[in-house]
């Protein structure tokens, strides 16, 4: 069992973040083969990995380097490690893997590989080299669906954020991913492999929604690290993990967009997740949760410095009752 040693103060400093570095090694792993693609994740894999095979035929290095980064067990560290509260753009954490020296990427790949680095990576210029294969898949593949991703993953954070206020770090821990616990006594468990356990101590530590379907850890010791974890299967189902959908006749009395909100708001949320959720602009989104709120079908409530928003009775009893509602609709006109 692989676990680190967590003080207070660092768990404390501890908070959510996203990357854009980090998720394009992901979907460097997806497209390479080396991971899988997340649920709801297949078409985008699909579309873009012969553009990825084109791209690295021919060409030893590129060929190879996917293989020897993402192990079964184990991922090579100068890859991608852990933002910097500083970092503005995906460049600014790319720019820290092209500055990696030959000696450790070299060094990363012999640990993760569990023996010699094969000539054809064996060159010089390996973190750079790897870098501008990086810098190709966030092009190409990543940052054109960044803003979208962006908005889940910020929405996710503030779905773990507020169960955190309710439950505390050991349950909002273990919600995260599996194999990830709280053992108590300032043990962390990361994962269930033989692994010597790390003291983090004085370190920052950091959890980074991906759209990975198992997540992994990533540090720049002795000062950082970072917990990566599936993004609550938003972007597997727009409608979010609980898999709301308004039924059509609903859509057909309050209006599409309307029936929606109404459908996700089967647990509280903020308009910051609808918004990420449905996909809608901040001003609609907010505009439809008016209309509903003076309908009654709505509470609205603060929590902290966010906003929540859920259904009151008669919501619930019309979203449970809407399938009902259907021979009596016939086919009046929504918008």
């Amino acid at each position: 069992m692989g676990w680190w040693r967590i003080d207070p103060d660092v768990l404390a400093r501890g908070r959510f973040a996203t990357s854009p570095l980090l998720e394009t090694v992901g979907a460097f792993a997806v497209l390479s083969g080396r991971h899988p693609p997340a649920l709801g994740t297949e078409e985008w894999a699909r579309a873009h990995r012969p553009a990825y095979r084109a791209r690295v035929a021919g060409d030893p290095f590129a060929e190879r380097i996917a293989a020897a980064v993402f192990r079964p067990r184990w991922t090579a560290d100068f890859i991608g490690r852990p933002p910097l509260d500083g970092d503005l753009s995906f460049e600014d954490e790319l720019d820290r893997v092209r500055r990696t020296p030959d000696r450790v990427a070299r060094a990363d790949l012999a640990t993760a590989l569990g023996g010699p680095v094969p000539a054809e990576l064996d060159v010089p210029g390996i973190a750079e080299r790897a870098a501008d294969l990086l810098g190709w898949v966030w092009t190409s593949a990543v940052e054109p669906d960044w803003p979208r991703r962006r908005r889940i993953f910020e929405a996710d954070i503030v779905a773990h954020t507020q169960r955190l206020g309710r439950h505390g770090w050991a349950a909002t821990l273990e919600s995260l991913r599996p194999g990830l616990r709280w053992l108590g006594d300032g043990r962390l468990q990361i994962n269930l492999q033989n692994r010597p356990p790390r003291d983090l101590a004085g370190a920052d530590l950091l959890f980074v929604p991906a759209s990975t379907p198992h997540g992994w850890v990533t540090w720049d010791e002795p000062y950082r690290y970072a917990i990566l974890y599936p993004c609550s299967g938003l972007l597997a189902d727009p409608a979010g993990p609980s898999g709301a959908v308004a039924a059509p006749a609903l859509g057909r009395l309050l209006g599409a967009t309307r029936a929606d909100l109404l459908a996700l708001l089967d647990a509280p949320k903020t308009t910051s997740q609808l918004v990420a959720l449905t996909g809608h602009g901040l001003g609609t989104v907010g505009a439809h949760l008016r209309v509903l709120l003076d309908a009654g079908l709505l509470h609205r409530r603060r929590s902290g410095r966010s906003v929540l928003y859920s259904r009151t009775d008669l919501g619930d009893r019309l979203a449970a009752t809407a399938p009902a509602l259907a021979p009596a609709l016939g086919d009046a006109a929504s918008r």
